[in-house]
């Protein structure tokens, strides 16, 4: 809509304005065509459905957990947590190709995101992650009778931490037979980010500036994809390679979170330190990176590697960001499915690392 402007010419102030307008318009709808006309969009459109169980976590918060394929006690089971800002259908292609294969898998919402409540007495801090994980364990043992020797879990970013800060107060054996984690990192998450590269003398600028500006922001976020936005997203979370609607389909995420819960997480993050957690994750674990993640960079995985216990197999995928199970669906899925059926022998592939 154009708005009169007074200047000495009026004709070429409202021809500047008309212009501007109609080039603005034209982004947004060449934007919304990029992503409709994406291949990826149609997949990517209707997350496949399960059977929702409420669990309720050692704090009392409740959290939205589902249920999808196998119903088998003996079924292999991969239990999923997703990571800052996301929810359990950030999943959407792990969940249809385990099922697809026979594994029963469970996907669950963090506390303060999805379906899942805010915490209770707003607490995030990183160790209640791992209560509800446990929790999580607990709840879906007595639903479905999942087996220890059968199950896996993963994490992806903050749901990776939370593995590890339930590995550090729980019996990992007893409820897990293997582990995966993905972009993540258990300390040093500002030091070591590459979203503005800071030299030496600059890094505790470059904390206070990360959280009152980034991780612990309120500030609303737009209510509707724009080209910027999309391209801000794109550089922060993804590699060179993400589609329009893979970027878009993370989007939708992210502008659902509730600024309060989502800069409580970011402040916790801002001060997390679990190294000493991870020789306590004793089972039988494979660690994926993104060479191109500006979040979690392979510096992260590597660390992690060195101390686990039982590291199978750390691979470094290829012009990949922080969204590894969005941006190379079929390479993730098939580790997981290889972690599954882990018997022991060495899994098959190459790392790169």
């Amino acid at each position: 809509m154009l708005q009169p402007v007074k200047l000495s010419r009026g004709q070429v102030g409202w021809a500047a304005v008309g212009t501007g307008a109609a080039a603005a318009v034209a982004l947004q709808l060449r934007h919304a065509r990029q992503i409709a006309r994406d291949p990826q969009r149609e997949a990517l459109s209707q997350p496949p459905r399960g059977r929702v169980i409420t669990v309720r976590s050692a704090d009392g918060t409740k959290l939205c957990a589902e249920i999808f394929g196998a119903d088998r006690d003996d079924a292999p089971t991969a239990v999923l947590a997703h990571g800052w800002t996301e929810n359990r259908t950030y999943w959407i292609h792990q969940i249809r190709a385990l099922s697809q294969q026979g594994l029963r898998v469970i996907a669950y919402d963090l506390r303060g995101h999805g379906d899942s409540e805010s915490a209770a007495g707003d607490d995030y801090a990183i160790g209640r992650f791992g209560e509800d994980l446990e929790a999580v364990l607990e709840a879906v043992l007595e639903a479905c009778q999942v087996r220890p020797e059968n199950t896996i879990v993963v994490g992806h970013s903050l749901g990776a931490m939370a593995i590890a800060a339930w590995a550090e107060g729980h019996d990992v054996t007893a409820r897990v037979c293997a582990a995966a984690l993905i972009n993540t990192g258990v300390g040093d998450l500002i030091a070591e980010s590459l979203l503005v590269p800071v030299p030496p003398i600059a890094k505790a600028l470059n904390k206070t500036n990360a959280v009152n500006g980034f991780l612990g922001s309120r500030a609303p976020l737009p209510r509707f994809s724009s080209p910027v936005s999309h391209a801000l997203i794109r550089y922060i979370a993804f590699g060179p390679t993400a589609t329009a609607a893979q970027i878009a389909f993370y989007e939708r995420m992210l502008i659902a979170s509730p600024p309060d819960a989502r800069a409580d997480i970011g402040i916790a993050l801002s001060d997390l330190e679990l190294y000493h957690a991870l020789p306590r994750l004793t089972v039988p674990t494979i660690v994926l990176a993104g060479a191109k993640d500006r979040l979690t960079p392979p510096s992260h995985a590597k660390r992690i590697a060195e101390q686990l216990p039982d590291l199978v197999r750390l691979t470094v995928l290829e012009e990949t960001g922080h969204m590894a199970p969005l941006e190379r669906p079929e390479q993730v899925n098939q580790a997981l499915l290889d972690l599954a059926h882990y018997t022991g022998r060495e899994l098959a592939g190459s790392a790169k690392v």
